[in-house]
Formats: C-alpha cells, sequence, structure tokens
C-alpha cells in the first residue's frame, strides 16, 4: 500500500542513500552490487542463494521478460502468411496480436496479487505450464476464431513472467540499484526482440507459420524447467499478504490513489503502446507498403531493438547514478514525441515520397528513446511500493498491454495502403505520456 506525503518521499531518499553503504557491503562481502543486505525483503537463503548465482538468477529473470516480446515478434513476419493460409483480413489477423497481449494484461491483474499471497514460485510454474500448453495448441489452429481464442489463453498464462520477475527485482533490490537492475534486465530480455524477427524469418524457409508456434513451445518448456531448477522463492511467508481479492482489490485501490505512481503507471502505458503501434504495424507498413521481404523487415527490426537496448545500457550504465531518473525520463519522452511528429510528417506526404529508409529511420529514433522511457517509469513506479510489489507489478504490466492492446488494431484502422494511422497513434501516446509525467507525476516538486 503507498504511503503518503513526506513519509513516502523520506523513503525514496532513504533508498537512495543507502545504496552507497550496499556498495560498500559489496566490495566487503564479494555479494553482487544492489543486492538486499541486513533484513532483506525477501527470503534470506533465497537472497544468499542470487549472491552466489547472481549472473544465474539475471538470466532467468531476463528470460521471463523477454517471453512476452519473444511470443509476438518472432510472429510479426508470418502475419501476411496468416492471413493467406486462414483466409482472413489482415485487421482480423492483428486481432491475433491485440488477444495475446489483453490476455497478458488480464493475467497480470489475477498473478500480481496471487504472488503477494502464495509467494513468486507458484503462481509463476502454475503460469509457465499452462503457457506451453496454449502455445502448442495453436500449432493446429484451424481458423482465425480459434487462433484468436488459443493467442488470449497464451497471454494470459505467460503474464506470470512478466510481472513476477518485476515482483522479484523489487523483493531484491532498491532506490538507484533497481533502477539499474531493470536496464539489465531490457538488455537481456532486449535480445528477444533483435532475434525473434529473425529467427521466425528463417522458419518460414523451412515451414509455415504454425513451425513458429511448435519452436515457441519448446522454448517455454525449457525456460519453465530452468524456473522450477533455478528461481528460488523471494518472499518469505511473514512478508505475504493473508486477504482474499478484496484485500487485493483494496491494496490496487490504494495504489491508484497515489497520483505520482499512477503518473509514472500511464506514462509508461501510453509509451508502451507507441512502441507496439509500431509493433503491430511494422510487418504491413515496411512489407505490404514500402515492399521490403520478411528477411529485410526482420533486420530492420533488430536494427531498432539493438538502438534501444543501447539506449537502455546507457540509462543503466552511465545516467543512473548521475543524473535524476526524471530528467533521463523526461528527456527520452521528449525524444519519443519529436520522432512520432516526424513520422507524421513523412507518412502523410508532406516532404514527397519519402521512401523507406527515412521512415525506418524516424523509427529507430523513437524505438531507441524507449530505452529512456520504459526502464525508469517502472523504477520510479516500484520504489513507492514496497509493501505490494506484485500488486503494483500487475498494475503496470496491466495498464501497458490494455492500452497496447486498443493501440494494435487502430493502426490497421485505414487499411493497408498507409502508415499514417501508425504514425497518429504513435504522437497521440506520446503527447499523452508527456502529459501525464508533468502534469501527475510534477517531477519538480520533489516531495509530492
Amino acid at each position: 500500500m503507498p504511503e503518503s506525503g513526506a513519509s513516502r518521499a523520506q523513503q525514496e531518499r532513504t533508498h537512495i542513500s543507502t545504496t552507497g553503504i550496499r556498495a560498500a557491503q559489496s566490495a566487503a562481502t564479494g555479494t553482487p552490487p544492489g543486492t538486499a543486505t541486513g533484513t532483506p525483503p525477501g527470503d534470506p537463503a533465497a537472497i544468499d542463494a542470487a549472491r552466489r548465482t547472481g549472473l544465474l538468477v539475471t538470466l532467468v529473470l531476463g528470460g521471463l521478460t523477454a517471453l512476452p516480446p519473444l511470443s509476438m515478434d518472432m510472429y510479426l513476419p508470418a502475419l501476411p502468411a496468416v492471413t493467406e493460409s486462414l483466409h482472413a483480413p489482415a485487421a482480423t489477423v492483428q486481432l491475433t496480436l491485440t488477444a495475446c497481449l489483453t490476455g497478458m494484461a488480464l493475467g497480470q491483474v489475477v498473478v500480481g496479487p496471487m504472488s503477494d499471497r502464495w509467494g513468486r514460485r507458484r503462481p509463476l510454474l502454475l503460469g509457465m505450464v499452462i503457457y506451453v500448453v496454449a502455445t502448442a495448441i495453436c500449432v493446429f489452429a484451424p481458423t482465425t476464431e480459434l487462433l484468436i481464442a488459443f493467442r488470449l489463453l497464451q497471454g494470459l498464462a505467460g503474464a506470470a513472467g512478466i510481472v513476477i520477475a518485476r515482483a522479484v527485482v523489487r523483493d531484491m533490490y532498491d532506490g538507484i540499484e533497481m533502477a539499474r537492475f531493470f536496464s539489465t534486465l531490457m538488455l537481456i530480455s532486449g535480445v528477444a526482440p533483435v532475434v525473434a524477427p529473425l529467427i521466425g524469418g528463417q522458419v518460414l524457409r523451412f515451414t509455415d507459420w504454425r513451425g513458429i508456434f511448435a519452436v515457441l513451445t519448446v522454448v517455454g518448456v525449457v525456460l519453465t524447467l530452468v524456473v522450477w531448477k533455478w528461481l528460488h522463492e523471494t518472499l518469505p511467508p511473514q512478508d505475504r499478504h493473508t486477504g482474499g481479492i478484496g484485500d487485493a482489490l483494496r491494496t490496487m485501490r490504494g495504489l491508484l490513489a497515489d497520483r505520482v505512481f499512477t503518473g509514472y503507471m500511464i506514462a509508461g502505458s501510453l509509451a508502451f503502446a507507441a512502441l507496439f503501434s509500431y509493433v503491430s504495424a511494422s510487418p504491413f507498413v515496411v512489407q505490404e507498403i514500402y515492399g521490403a521481404s520478411p528477411q529485410t523487415f526482420s533486420l530492420l527490426f533488430g536494427i531498432n531493438s539493438v538502438g534501444l537496448i543501447a539506449v537502455g545500457q546507457i540509462n543503466g550504465k552511465v545516467l543512473v547514478g548521475r543524473i535524476s531518473l526524471d530528467k533521463a525520463l523526461g528527456f527520452g519522452l521528449s525524444v519519443i514525441v519529436l520522432a512520432a511528429a516526424a513520422l507524421l510528417l513523412m507518412t502523410s506526404g508532406v516532404f514527397g515520397d519519402v521512401g523507406l529508409v527515412p521512415v525506418a529511420s524516424g523509427l529507430f529514433v523513437l524505438m531507441s528513446a524507449m530505452g529512456l522511457a520504459m526502464p525508469n517509469t517502472n523504477a520510479q513506479a516500484l520504489m513507492r511500493t514496497k509493501h505490494a510489489a506484485g500488486s503494483a507489478s500487475a498494475l503496470l504490466g496491466t495498464s501497458s498491454f490494455l492500452i497496447g492492446a486498443v493501440a494494435s488494431p487502430l493502426v490497421g484502422i485505414a487499411g493497408e495502403g498507409t502508415a499514417v494511422p501508425m504514425a497518429v497513434v504513435q504522437l497521440v501516446c506520446a503527447v499523452g505520456a508527456m502529459a501525464c509525467f508533468l502534469g501527475l507525476c510534477r517531477p519538480w516538486q520533489r516531495n509530492s
């Protein structure tokens, strides 16, 4: 439950001030920097295990956060093929993305409070098993309607990895170190958007779109086994919420009553929607409008993801600790607004027929700036919610995926022959994110 006013600001300053102490302790004990010491919020045995296998735990959490973009992006080069194979219009096939995204949004509302009550491991393992089953069923979907239904189930189950990975980070880290860890996770999970379209494009050389879901099924099985063997419980019984649905709803209502938390949540969600409008529209924009092959699309998508990863690492390794998270976030949102405005001018013909290269350059700038927006909104929001990390993580994820699910079909509202709707959605979301950041978070008010 968020605390109000000065006590909350004081806690944030305490979190930041203890970072230097923890760094000194890390140097003395050999523990990974940022790992909780003293009386940790998680299970001491689990934290000790994490200290011994810090890189492994980081890889596991990175894999969990990589699963959603892997499930989405590996499938992207196949969208035109799915349209042809199932004899469905592009707008209907795009609903397979919307269904998966909606499932991930709704699933987090359930899994987040579950993880606060029963711990992190059990809900996570249950979700992973269901994800594997749902993905395997997608391989055999005979119609678009059934594929949409199975993708919804896939998203509902896959939500466990997203929400619980963030909650585990909150269990183990505080303050600036949490922001740095989120940037590290972006490096790991960011490999998925780079590799996934490339893998998807290559899979299509040897099989059809169903083979992509077969590969995802194998990935899900491997990740489930890794989680079962190596990810320890980080939330001890004494720190778990014992209430039922009513208690969970009251916790979420209290979180939403925190103006600053809500501001970061909505700003991050709108930035994500701008990103996802690109994810949803780019296969048709790049391949159908500009005539690129699936392999060229995969390459461009990978380059954009590299930009996002690189800026995320600059954020975590260079900016965090030197400038405030709000300054980095504000700069990132400003760049996103400018890039979206430039894309709207180019796609609407203001500069004539600009071709693929300028449009791809604008998308690269927009995607790269997400490396400043996404980790910093998550870190700033979660720093205010120490004792309800699962519920807070659920709200962050649910808001992002629901708004992204609304943005997804809008990008194709004018058909497959224009990229203007994509640019309009991106600009509206970017301006909205900036407005929420300035109007609700009010970063100049340090004690709000």
